[in-house]
């Protein structure tokens, strides 16, 4: 890693440098104008020129002025070569100062300025964003093909697998977030039994609250409860661990001394969420009974709870229990693989490292949703 600083007290402006990998990042500070740029050029040309980089990620979070002047002379850094000039970033600094130094990028690398085409523009995002959808499918796909092949083949000698960093992942994913998803399914369990009791009360029906607690709680609530949390916990921390490996070049190491990524981060996160889920969403069972419970007994007259444990189990089925604990492994192994994927996804930049861990919670609980009403549909066709 090089890095270069610079710093004038005669100049209202000043950059530094710092170069991680392909990546240069440039960031300016002060006012880059036409009568101050002056006599920075030349220290900017001779900084950046004996760097080895590709990609530039500009930083305008000190810059308070910017015109033409300024922007077409940072726009230098850019590194273009005979066939094609390498892209850049930007970061911080107003809509209009970002706006500036692309016009003044796409001339200084010989690009015609962009004409804004409202409904082509839209059209060609919502083809872009059709495409990343499709290609991110294919790759977590592909990610998840071969996972299931490593997984398997380490089933078949557990040997292999490293149990001290199961444990250890259970205890972060499973016995670490208990507190939060009961606590969260008490809430929802109470708030069930509040609505349902209204509205049951005003035709009659008052007592039938606990056959809405228990198929609601114990088939649906509970597990998806559980798969959220997990994906807005568990699997964003998955991703900014690996992805931060990733940027330090760690896993390069592991692949270099002869440590399989799968093997070594994959594998064990998953395991771990395999086994922690199915309990985490017992104990969201129980929380979310006790919260409607509470409901039942303090709020709503005539249904105490012996009342409300004797329809518990003479009217709520056990397969309703079964179904939402035979839910949670896959929910499960779906947030570690989308999770793992995307942290090992992360390029060189942090802002790669946190678009990726947004995509991994957005595309776990997305995913999770979307298996649940395809669970939904299968069991209510085979009478479930």
């Amino acid at each position: 890693m090089d890095q270069a600083s610079l710093t004038d007290s005669g100049t209202q402006c000043d950059f530094s440098l710092l170069v991680d990998g392909l990546t240069l990042r440039l960031t300016a500070i002060g006012e880059w104008t036409l009568s101050t740029v002056g006599n920075i050029d030349q220290r900017l040309r001779d900084a950046v020129a004996p760097l080895e980089y590709e990609d530039v990620d500009f930083d305008f979070e000190g810059v308070t002025e910017l015109d033409t002047a300024g922007a077409y002379i940072l726009a230098r850094a850019i590194r273009c070569t005979p066939d094609i000039c390498f892209p850049f970033n930007l970061s911080g600094g107003s809509r209009g100062q970002q706006v500036l130094m692309r016009a003044a990028a796409d001339a200084s690398m010989g690009r015609a300025p962009k004409q804004s085409r409202q409904w082509y523009d839209t059209l060609v995002r919502m083809g872009e964003a059709t495409e990343r959808f499709f290609e991110e499918a294919f790759d977590t796909f592909a990610f998840f093909g071969q996972f299931i092949s490593i997984f398997f083949r380490q089933l078949l000698t557990p040997h292999t697998i490293r149990w001290k960093s199961v444990v250890a992942h259970i205890e972060d994913v499973g016995l670490n977030a208990a507190p939060i998803i009961m606590t969260l399914s008490f809430f929802v369990g109470a708030v069930i039994a509040y609505m349902g009791a209204n509205i049951l009360a005003s035709l009659g029906f008052q007592v039938f609250m606990v056959e809405l607690i228990g198929i609601s709680v114990l088939r649906e609530f509970a597990v998806i409860i559980t798969a959220i949390l997990l994906a807005g916990r568990s699997d964003s921390a998955f991703t900014a661990q690996i992805g931060a490996m990733k940027m330090r070049q760690e896993i390069d190491a592991m692949q270099v001394i002869g440590l399989d990524r799968f093997e070594t981060l994959v594998i064990p996160r998953a395991i771990a969420c395999i086994v922690s889920a199915p309990v985490l969403t017992f104990l969201a069972m129980i929380a979310g009974m006790g919260g409607g419970l509470m409901v039942a007994w303090f709020v709503v007259d005539g249904v105490s709870p012996t009342l409300f444990f004797q329809r518990m189990r003479e009217t709520v089925e056990i397969r309703h229990f079964w179904v939402g604990l035979a839910k949670a492994p896959v929910f499960a192994l779906i947030i570690a693989v989308i999770g793992c994927r995307q942290g090992l996804a992360v390029t060189g930049s942090v802002e790669s490292l946190g678009t990726r861990t947004t995509k991994s919670v957005v595309q776990a609980i997305f995913c999770v949703i979307a298996v649940d009403a395809m669970f939904a549909l299968v069991l209510y066709e085979m009478g479930v």
